[in-house]
């Protein structure tokens, strides 16, 4: 690995979750050390006992600025920038404190990000309940980064990644009659247009961008659902008179299978579930959610806090180190396209 290994901020999460545990374990895997320059963001003494705890063979090393990251060398230190005090941490418990770390560790993030200091964010999962306690008022990771990033949230658009599947949202943190109640053919369109834009940043030539229908078999032309007729159909054919190869609406119990091989580059999900059901019944762990549409990217798994198992040292990091592989490959990208030089 050369000197342009992307630099990645790690957020820790609630520490009273699997973050900790999660972050750590990712980062003791060579393969992850190996790909980009490492800083974990968050509560160093955490840190520090959770890789004692796990019994995991790393070295933390305290740093005041990400610069201070050197170049990956195959050694087995884990750097770690002290943000917010969590406190004492008992785990699987929701406390106003835990939830005021976890925040601070991504402001602290964002705004090393809009400095030019961090080439990638990758955080572990936060509790909305916690979080809400603290005082946030951002209802999950996405809005309370395209705040902290200075970007509109409709511009922010978050695709879940697994081998070749990639599912996008068109509405994300929505009850679910809202977010059908709002459906109209400008919002589908503008979806649509938007991801074939993303997945031309990711690499792609002319992607191929299907719409989920929202009804049984896509509303068997009206009999089971009006939705499809009225406002997905009309919206496909706007996106194609716009330059996008869309297609649908595509029942939903059969698209996600047929682009994860090969049919579509891309699948815009209508509301969060629709697309969270067909990964994380896929591939749970190994799915890894991507924010695009920010200065900088931002991964994460797919998984929360896992308060039920937290603090036994069970839990799977394996949707954890491909979220890190995922930034290390595509931050670069992402800085190329927004025009920003990588950090230093």
């Amino acid at each position: 690995m050369t000197a342009s290994a992307p630099l990645l901020g790690h957020t820790l999460g609630d520490p009273a979750g699997v973050g900790p545990e999660i972050t750590l374990k990712a980062l003791a895997e060579p393969e992850v050390r190996r790909a980009a320059r490492n800083v974990i963001l968050g509560d160093a003494a955490i840190v520090e006992r959770t890789a004692a705890d796990l019994g995991l063979d790393l070295k933390i090393r305290r740093v005041t600025d990400p610069a201070d990251v050197p170049t990956p060398d195959g050694t087995n230190v884990v750097y770690a920038l002290h943000v917010g005090d969590a406190g004492p941490v008992e785990p699987g418990v929701v406390h106003e404190r835990h939830g005021r770390a976890a925040v601070a560790a991504v402001g602290a993030a964002c705004a090393l990000a809009v400095e030019g200091r961090l080439d990638g964010i990758v955080t572990a999962p936060l509790n909305k309940e916690a979080i809400k306690a603290a005082g946030s008022p951002y209802p999950g990771h996405t809005e309370m980064l395209a705040e902290l990033l200075g970007v509109g949230r409709g511009d922010v658009v978050t695709v879940f990644v697994l081998d070749r599947l990639r599912i996008f949202f068109l509405t994300r943190h929505l009850p679910l009659a809202r977010a059908i109640a709002e459906l109209s053919v400008e919002q589908v369109r503008d979806g649509l247009v938007r991801t074939d834009e993303l997945l031309g940043e990711l690499g792609f030539t002319d992607p191929t961008v299907a719409l989920a229908a929202l009804n049984p078999h896509a509303g068997e032309n009206g009999l089971l659902g009006g939705e499809e007729n009225a406002i997905l159909g009309p919206a496909v054919e706007a996106a194609r008179a716009a330059g996008v190869n869309a297609v649908g609406p595509v029942p939903a119990d059969a698209v996600f299978h047929q682009a994860r091989h090969g049919k579509y580059d891309g699948v815009v999900s209508l509301y969060h579930d629709q697309g969270h059901i067909a990964a994380k019944t896929l591939d749970f762990f190994g799915t890894v959610s991507c924010t695009l549409g920010l200065p900088v990217l931002r991964t994460s798994v797919d998984h929360g806090t896992a308060f039920d198992i937290a603090g036994q040292g069970i839990a799977d990091p394996g949707g954890q180190v491909r979220a890190v592989l995922l930034a290390a490959e595509l931050a670069p990208r992402v800085l190329d396209v927004r025009g920003r030089r990588p950090a230093r």
